[in-house]
């Protein structure tokens, strides 16, 4: 493979992945509740509409999946400590919980398409998620500034 092909060969693969984890786990929750809930856990909290740049999604779909997560107790709302006409989103200690669980799930599902690998390989795997964690360490997202 050359250079140019490795790394959206990577994305496709990890989408591929996460989507097969999915569907074997028959975990039935949108990816975007899990997109959501690992960006919070990442950085804290933040205003719907960092949120909805960060997850790539527009303000008004943000609002809806912010709502039934809310509901489900995986989010909390507060007012932003800097002005408070706007709102901050929070994963709360169930929505951490349900993210770990989550994680353990794909964990499990996807441990049996990789045990045939040898040291050798692992190895391989091991450097190319630290390079590719390494890359794409984002910049902290703004927790204040932007409209709600």
């Amino acid at each position: 493979m050359n250079r140019l092909d490795v790394i959206p060969s990577i994305v496709l693969s990890s989408h591929a992945l996460a989507r097969i984890a999915a569907q074997d786990a028959r975990n039935e929750a949108p990816s975007a509740q899990w997109r959501v809930l690992s960006i919070l856990e990442r950085e804290g909290g933040l205003r719907l509409g960092a949120l909805a740049t960060a997850a790539r999604t527009t303000q008004p779909g943000m609002t809806r999946l912010i709502g039934d997560l809310e509901r489900e107790g995986l989010v909390a709302r507060a007012s932003d400590p800097a002005d408070s006409r706007a709102t901050v989103v929070s994963i709360t200690a169930v929505g951490q919980t349900a993210v770990q669980g989550w994680r353990g799930e794909f964990r499990a599902t996807l441990a049996p398409r990789f045990a045939d690998l040898d040291d050798e390989d692992w190895a391989a795997l091991s450097r190319a998620a630290e390079i590719l964690a390494a890359h794409t360490t984002e910049e902290p997202l703004a927790k204040t500034g932007d409209n709600e």
